[in-house]
């Protein structure tokens, strides 16, 4: 498959704007959604609540715009009763904690702490009222090849059953080279843990325009994280080789989805988490990248975090509507969070998610984009 990057998009010197307008209201309270383009023909949506990327627009081949991420036109389609109860995080800012801890407890400088358990025995995504669903205090930002929305919120300690008072603060970035840029960073007054990510559902197909099995996927990992019933990590890290995990070539997603495999069962599909080959590199390595060969739309996922959760969108069922008036049905999105790995907490040979005093959590994920032509 050659790549081409920008093709269709053109790369000269971009001029980058920023816009605001209102979103809505949730519980009384004024929702702002900023709008980041680049003369590329890129351009991005960000709420200020749950700090969700509501639209991420992007040519394809053609140079026809798309939006490739599910969301809504509004915050009362975040705040629905129908979207609540499945809560299928599109497009948010997920923390205290991203992904799953086992049994919703962990043990910290000898202390346990009891969290909310809202996905089955284990909690998930930082509970019942994550960073997800929480408004956050906004700045626009500018820098040399890129234009940014600063989000900062302060979680105060016992929020969700978290120690300490947390303030995290992440900034969006739309660059000149067609990226989206996440800088994560966060500081407490008490140890805690601290484990962020974005949780855009993709589709480069464009949002709507049905599943993404034959979306190629390449994972840059030749282990993974094999889970329980419950999908909590085992704490093994499993290689991929000979098993429907294997990524290390640009696969469909669709290819092995529905193998008779243990661990495809326990995620009724892919919800599974990888782990980056980093091989001792410090700052940005490659994790993924996936292209759509009918648009020729093409992403790469770069990141300083040690694993990557690919979810193919097994509880997306057709009942929410999204902005351009199409159900979001089965597998019509996949998800790529960039993480430490799910119930590190209670690994504790696994990358440390502790946050102390006096110490800044600093984490940069960016998505890439660009057009492919052949296979």
């Amino acid at each position: 498959m050659a790549a081409i990057a920008g093709a269709g998009f053109g790369m000269a010197a971009s001029a980058l704007t920023i816009e605001k307008a209102p979103f809505g209201t949730v519980d009384g309270k004024s929702v702002d959604c900023y709008t980041l383009t680049n003369d590329h023909g890129v351009a991005m949506k960000v709420s200020t609540y749950g700090g969700i990327v509501t639209s991420l627009i992007v040519p394809d081949k053609d140079g026809k715009p798309g939006d490739i991420v599910l969301g809504f036109t509004t915050v009362d389609g975040y705040t629905s009763e129908g979207y609540l109860k499945g809560c299928p995080y599109f497009g948010a800012l997920i923390g205290r904690y991203g992904n799953r801890i086992g049994g919703a407890k962990f043990t910290l400088e000898g202390k346990e702490y009891t969290l909310a358990k809202n996905n089955g025995p284990n909690n998930l995504h930082g509970g019942v009222k994550g960073f997800d669903k929480q408004l956050w205090d906004a700045k626009e930002v500018k820098a040399k090849n890129a234009v940014g929305v600063e989000l900062t919120y302060v979680s105060k300690a016992g929020e969700e059953g978290f120690p300490g008072d947390l303030t995290a603060k992440i900034t969006y970035w739309l660059t000149d080279k067609n990226e989206l840029k996440i800088e994560y960073t966060a500081t407490t007054d008490t140890a805690t843990i601290c484990n962020l990510t974005h949780h855009s559902y993709f589709n480069l197909g464009g949002e709507g325009s049905g599943d993404i099995l034959g979306t190629r996927i390449r994972l840059y990992a030749d282990k993974f994280t094999p889970v329980d019933s419950t999908l909590i990590t085992t704490g093994e890290l499993q290689d991929v080789a000979k098993t429907p995990f294997d990524f290390r070539k640009a696969t469909a997603i669709g290819a092995r989805i529905n193998d008779d495999d243990e661990q495809l069962k326990f995620g009724k599909g892919y919800d599974h988490n990888w782990v980056i080959n980093r091989k001792g590199a410090k700052g940005l390595v490659l994790a993924a990248t996936a292209s759509d060969s009918a648009t020729g739309r093409a992403m790469d996922v770069l990141t300083t975090e040690p694993g990557i959760q690919m979810y193919s969108g097994n509880f997306l069922d057709g009942t929410l509507v999204g902005k351009s008036g199409k159900p979001y049905v089965h597998r019509g999105g996949f998800c790529l969070e960039t993480q430490h790995y799910p119930d590190s907490p209670n690994k504790l040979d696994w990358p440390s998610v502790e946050l102390k005093p006096g110490q800044t959590y600093a984490t940069t994920t960016v998505y890439r984009f660009y057009t492919v032509k052949g296979k």
